[in-house]
């Protein structure tokens, strides 16, 4: 029996012997923690380190008297990854109601007592009598309730330095609003996991209020884009509210367009064209695609059909007529100036010494028709020199073989028709569109360097409120005195009272130039819709956009989009009614349908 007894409790020793080495050599179960965990968490006193990031957590102990809305807004908005949490403890009216009883008790008896020993009054007390006064009220009459606030801010950065960069700007923002923070010391731990989405309040750190000033805290506060003044621009998708602004009231009135093919920017820019135009604002475009001359015809304005067959010239040595504050010596400077970058783009480029004899060659043209700096420049206008004077000037000076033999096939030949002749074109219409569709693609920088020179020209003689618009600018970006040009009616148009207005389909276009950045930097309106994938980066970074906003424009539908304006900037939706769309249409099919419609009522009224 023994011997049995000895033989089982070794067979089953033997057994657990075995469990145990199964045991050692088992895998270790693997599951989703073990993937979105940190390497590393250390916990100080001050911060919590994971894996190579910092983390700091922050609680609110101390608010102003009054709280304004939005005041949480400039730290939602910051540039930097954060946690916030909000722990709204409900607390019983009528607990509150009694502390309120004993406390104005106080606050009377001391007010008293302050009287009968003829002290001077005590504002402080009287305002804190007033203040539970009226919250007694609103708690009885239920108009108002008592909550304990929490809020816990959690800020996460690549260094400590850059740690203590963020907490003086958030102490910053908070301490200009009378709102105090601390840093949760010796409970980081508690922070993070109180900011984390546990609904765990570790920190249980609270400020009494009522529902007035709680409701102030919300941080999600959506722009609102409504003036008194200017135009509608779309509905707010936000809040379904109107967009309407009036450019003209910024610091300029310049605008950028990006949008791919298709999204409706041609369309959006038309309706703020028509509607700048029922207000008096006189508009010039330059087309690319003739797709304004509709338009243009509905609202009786002039299209000029610019090509190097057409009836309509534009002569580069035209100059504006000096207004009372000019000075004749600085038009005639600026404008040789400008000429000899347009020389530049025609011929190819310029070495150092053609750019000097350039420039006493074009000094010499004017001066040889009696246009100096000491002459009247009322006489200016009829006295204008064309091109093939100035090539006559070339030819009478040494070493200009080259430059001569450049500038003929301008002066001579099917290029003479347009680069050779006096302007005809008279700007008197509200809206003035120059196409430029038909003239040839390798020419197309130098027309359009030619007409904004004209068009420049126009604004700079007479003050009155303008908007140009260059669809497909990025023709002119191609070149750096395009470029540089473009940039100077950008920065120079608000003098004259000019908003200028750059379409194109991508960004890239206008940031592979420095000028191109600063005609960014130096519009104070964008309006960003559906862009491509490939663009959606640069786009981002440009503009400083949050995800969400990235993607709404990877997605946006016809005349969707973002629509900025200063600080302020909103998703928009371009709306129109029924007799604008007509007008401002651009789908090919509409366009032919409304001119059948026209032709026919014409018959009819005929």
């Amino acid at each position: 029996m023994a011997s049995f007894l000895d033989n089982l409790s070794g067979l089953f020793g033997k057994k657990q012997d075995e469990d145990l080495t199964d045991k050692v050599f088992q895998e270790e179960a693997f599951d989703v923690r073990d993937i979105i965990a940190p390497p590393y968490i250390g916990i100080t006193q001050d911060h919590i380190k994971l894996g190579e990031r910092f983390a700091k957590s922050f609680f609110v102990f101390s608010y102003p008297r009054y709280l304004n809305t939005g005041w949480f807004s400039p730290v939602i908005d910051l540039n930097t990854p954060m946690d916030v949490s909000f722990f709204i403890h409900p607390v019983s009216s009528e607990v509150i109601l009694k502390k309120l009883r004993k406390k104005i008790t106080e606050v009377s008896s001391e007010i008293l007592e302050r009287q009968e020993k003829g002290l001077i009054r005590d504002p402080a007390l009287e305002t804190a009598y007033k203040d539970i006064e009226t919250l007694r009220d609103n708690l009885m009459t239920a108009q108002e309730k008592m909550f304990r606030l929490g809020v816990y801010i959690t800020i996460y950065e690549t260094s400590e330095k850059a740690l203590r960069d963020t907490e003086l700007t958030l102490r910053s923002i908070f301490e200009s609003r009378l709102v105090y923070i601390k840093p949760a010391l010796f409970k980081q731990k508690e922070g993070f996991i109180s900011c984390n989405p546990y609904g765990m309040d570790l920190i249980e750190v609270h400020t009494p209020m009522d529902t007035a000033p709680l409701s102030t805290s919300f941080p999600f506060i959506s722009f609102d884009l409504s003036s008194n003044e200017g135009i509608l621009y779309g509905v707010n998708r936000h809040n379904n509210s109107l967009v309407l602004f009036d450019r003209f009231s910024l610091e300029n009135a310049n605008m950028v367009v990006f949008a791919k093919s298709g999204s409706g920017k041609s369309y959006a820019i038309k309706l703020e064209i028509l509607r700048y135009l029922m207000q008096g604002v006189d508009v010039i475009v330059i087309d690319p695609e003739n797709e304004y001359e509709y338009l243009s015809d509905a609202v009786g304005g002039a299209f000029f059909k610019i090509s190097l067959t057409s009836e309509n010239h534009v002569n580069p040595f035209d100059l504006p007529l000096p207004g009372p504050d000019d000075n004749p010596d600085d038009i005639l400077r600026s404008n040789i100036i400008n000429l000899v970058g347009l020389l530049r783009i025609m011929l190819g480029g310029l070495t150092a010494e053609e750019d000097s004899v350039l420039d006493e060659a074009l000094t010499e043209t004017y001066a040889v028709r009696d246009i100096t700096a000491t002459s009247d420049p009322k006489t200016w206008q009829n006295n204008t020199p064309l091109m093939s004077d100035f090539e006559e000037i070339l030819e009478s000076m040494t070493g200009t073989e080259s430059l001569v033999k450049r500038i003929k096939k301008f002066t001579k030949g099917t290029f003479a028709d347009f680069f050779n002749k006096q302007s005809n074109i008279v700007i008197d219409k509200n809206f003035v569109v120059f196409g430029i569709r038909d003239m040839e693609e390798s020419l197309r920088p130098i027309a359009l360097y030619i007409i904004m020179r004209y068009i420049w020209n126009v604004v700079r003689s007479k003050l009155k409120k303008r908007i140009l618009v260059i669809d497909e600018a990025w023709w002119l970006m191609q070149s750096e005195d395009g470029a540089s040009f473009l940039f100077g009616l950008a920065k120079r148009g608000r003098k004259y009272w000019l908003g200028l207005t750059t379409i194109t389909q991508n960004v890239s276009d206008f940031m592979s130039s420095d000028y191109g950045r600063a005609i960014i930097t130096n519009s104070s309106l964008q309006l960003l819709m559906k862009q491509s994938t490939g663009d959606i980066d640069s786009v981002q970074k440009v503009f400083n956009l949050t995800e969400q906003e990235k993607y709404l424009l990877i997605d946006a539908t016809v005349g969707e989009g973002l629509f900025f304006a200063g600080k302020k900037h909103v998703a928009i939706s371009v709306v129109a009614s029924e007799n604008e769309d007509q007008i401002v249409t651009t789908n090919p099919q509409e366009i032919l349908k409304n001119k059948a419609d026209k032709k026919i009522l014409e018959s009819t009224n005929g």
